[in-house]
C-alpha cells in the first residue's frame, strides 16, 4: 500500500467524466492506496522540509458527491510514497516554483511526473527538440518575423507559448486583417513570446490525442472541431471519436518514447495533427477517460502500474 499526495486544482470544481487527475484517484484507492489532497498554495518549503497542508480523500464515481475530505493537518511529503502533481497550467513561475519545491523530495518520494523535467519540458517547447516530426513552427516576439512567417505559409496558427485548453489560439487566414491587433493584445497579456504555425487543414478531420505511459503507447482519442471552430480541444467543443494510429504516428511515439522514459515523464499526451507533432503534454495531461469511453484500455490502470514498478510495490 502506497501513500499517495495529489496536488491538484479544487476537487469540488472538476467534471468527474472526464477529469483525468480523478481518475488516477479512483484507482489508486481501489488498489488500497492512501490518499490525502491538496492544492498548490498549501505547499510550503520551510528550513528544508517540504511540507502541505492536506486534507484525507476519499473518492466515489457519483456525479455531485463524488469526494469526502477529512481534517486538514500539516504533512511531511517526504513521508508520501508518491506526490501527483496535477494541478492545470498555466505553465507560470507559480507552476515552476512548485516544481522547485518537489524537487527537494523527488525521487525518494516519486513526484508524477518528474518535476525538473516538467519544468524543463513545457509542452510548446519540448516539441522543438523532434524538429522533423513538427510543422513549420515559429517562436518570437518580433513582429517583422511573424509577417515573413506568415507570408511564406499564408495561412497560419497564433498562440500564447504557455497556455492550454486551447485558451488564445487563432487562426489567422491570409486575407484576415487582424493580425495586427493580435499580437497587440498578446503583447498586452504575455510578456513570452507567441508561437506560430502553419495551419494544417488536416485538423478538420481531428487533432489526435496519443497517451504514452512510461515512453510507451497506451492509447489515443481523436478530437474533431466542432463546425466554425478552428480548435478541437474537448474544453472548447471538439467531439472526441475513437481511433487507431497510423503508420506515421506509430514512428512518432517509436521516437518519442525512449525519451520520454528516460526523462521520468510517467504520464505523457501527444497531440498530432496530419502526421504532425503539435504539442508535448507533460504537466496535466487529459483523455484517459475519453480513451476508455471508445473501447481503449483502462489507462489509469497502466500508470498505477508503471508507478508501482517503480516503487516496487
Amino acid at each position: 500500500m502506497l501513500s499517495v499526495a495529489i496536488q491538484m486544482d479544487p476537487i469540488e470544481k472538476i467534471d468527474i467524466a472526464g477529469d483525468s487527475t480523478f481518475a488516477l484517484a479512483l484507482e489508486a484507492q481501489s488498489r488500497g492506496h492512501t490518499l490525502v489532497y491538496y492544492g498548490p498554495r498549501d505547499l510550503t518549503f520551510r528550513e528544508g522540509r517540504v511540507t502541505a497542508r492536506v486534507r484525507p480523500l476519499s473518492v466515489r464515481a457519483v456525479k455531485g458527491d463524488h469526494f469526502t475530505l477529512g481534517e486538514a493537518r500539516v504533512f511531511d511529503l517526504s513521508q508520501a510514497d508518491v506526490v501527483l502533481m496535477r494541478q492545470d497550467p498555466p505553465f507560470d513561475m507559480a507552476y515552476i516554483t512548485a516544481s522547485h519545491v518537489l524537487e527537494h523530495i523527488h525521487p525518494k518520494t516519486l513526484v508524477v511526473n518528474d518535476p525538473g523535467q516538467v519544468r524543463n519540458a513545457p509542452e510548446k517547447i519540448f516539441v522543438t527538440q523532434f524538429r522533423d516530426l513538427m510543422p513549420p513552427t515559429l517562436i518570437t516576439s518580433d513582429r517583422l518575423e511573424i509577417n515573413e512567417f506568415r507570408a511564406q505559409h499564408k495561412d497560419i496558427i497564433l498562440k500564447p507559448l504557455y497556455g492550454n485548453g486551447g485558451a488564445g489560439v487563432f487562426r489567422v487566414k491570409p486575407d484576415d486583417e487582424n493580425l495586427g491587433a493580435l499580437l497587440e493584445m498578446f503583447t498586452q497579456f504575455y510578456r513570452e513570446p507567441v508561437i506560430v504555425q502553419r495551419y494544417l487543414p488536416d485538423v478538420r478531420r481531428g487533432d489526435k490525442r496519443i497517451i504514452l505511459v512510461d515512453g510507451e503507447f497506451a492509447g489515443a482519442i481523436n478530437r474533431v472541431p466542432a463546425i466554425g471552430e478552428a480548435r478541437s480541444n474537448m474544453h472548447v467543443g471538439g467531439r472526441p471519436e475513437a481511433t487507431t494510429l497510423t503508420k506515421r504516428e506509430q514512428e512518432i511515439c517509436a521516437a518519442l518514447g525512449p525519451e520520454l522514459k528516460q526523462r521520468g515523464l510517467i504520464f505523457t499526451g501527444i497531440d498530432v495533427i496530419g502526421g504532425h507533432l503539435t504539442e508535448i503534454n507533460v504537466t496535466s495531461p487529459t483523455g484517459i477517460l475519453e480513451v476508455r469511453r471508445f473501447g481503449g484500455p483502462d489507462i489509469a490502470k497502466l500508470i498505477w502500474d508503471a508507478i508501482e514498478r517503480r516503487k516496487k510495490v
